[in-house]
């Protein structure tokens, strides 16, 4: 879950990413040292977290929803846990970073893959199609953002960040109403994602302005 920072992105105050890394800080930081004192190192936990994901995908091909729902609860501590790893360490590097976006984005492709399968095999067209509408939602947003501050611009804000997704999905999941959790990230992922682009356009504006 780590992204690199921006200097825009520190006027943006609070997320709920943020909140949560504070929040559950006390735990995080004593479960890293753990793994830190058995010889686990940070990558390891990041490619870890992928594994329980296609895990939990696997569960939710076999129509085990709920039992899904749970490894995806257990797995997904991992996601912040390997960026406190690093921060123990003192050498956060680029490329820790960078492999840490790219299995966050092949994560959550590999869960809407196992709900797409999920739903082909039951013949459910229009679950079919949110799953699609849900994944090109999910890939915009994180598009969008690594494209504008490759330009030199901030785009994270937005009302359903991988956070808010991967939170939606986990509930949806274990109250066996996947189904809810398509129609939510279908539409507000798509809505964060034009969000950002609106946001974008008018830094861009802004730079306009000042030339």
């Amino acid at each position: 879950m780590s992204e690199v920072e921006t200097p825009k992105e520190k006027k943006i105050s609070w997320s709920l990413e943020m909140f949560l890394r504070k929040l559950f800080k006390g735990v995080i930081d004593p479960v890293a040292r753990f793994f830190l004192r058995i010889g686990f190192k940070p990558n390891m936990i990041t490619y870890l977290g992928l594994i329980i994901t296609t895990a939990a995908s696997a569960l939710i091909i076999t129509n085990h929803i709920q039992w899904a729902g749970l490894v995806l609860l257990i797995g997904a501590p991992l996601d912040v846990v390997d960026g406190s790893m690093a921060r123990l360490l003192g050498h956060s590097s680029v490329y820790g970073a960078f492999i840490d976006s790219v299995t966050d984005r092949y994560s959550e492709l590999v869960l809407l893959g196992g709900l797409l399968i999920h739903y082909v095999l039951q013949a459910n067209l229009t679950a079919c199609i949110l799953v699609f509408v849900a994944a090109a939602g999910s890939v915009m947003v994180s598009y969008v953002k690594a494209r504008a501050e490759g330009l030199g611009f901030s785009a994270k804000i937005g009302l359903l960040t991988r956070v808010e997704r991967l939170i939606v999905l986990v509930l949806c999941l274990l109250f066996n109403i996947p189904l809810v959790a398509l129609w939510i990230i279908a539409v507000l992922a798509n809505v964060t994602a034009i969000q950002r682009i609106w946001f974008v356009r008018k830094q861009t504006l802004a730079v306009k302005s000042t030339d």
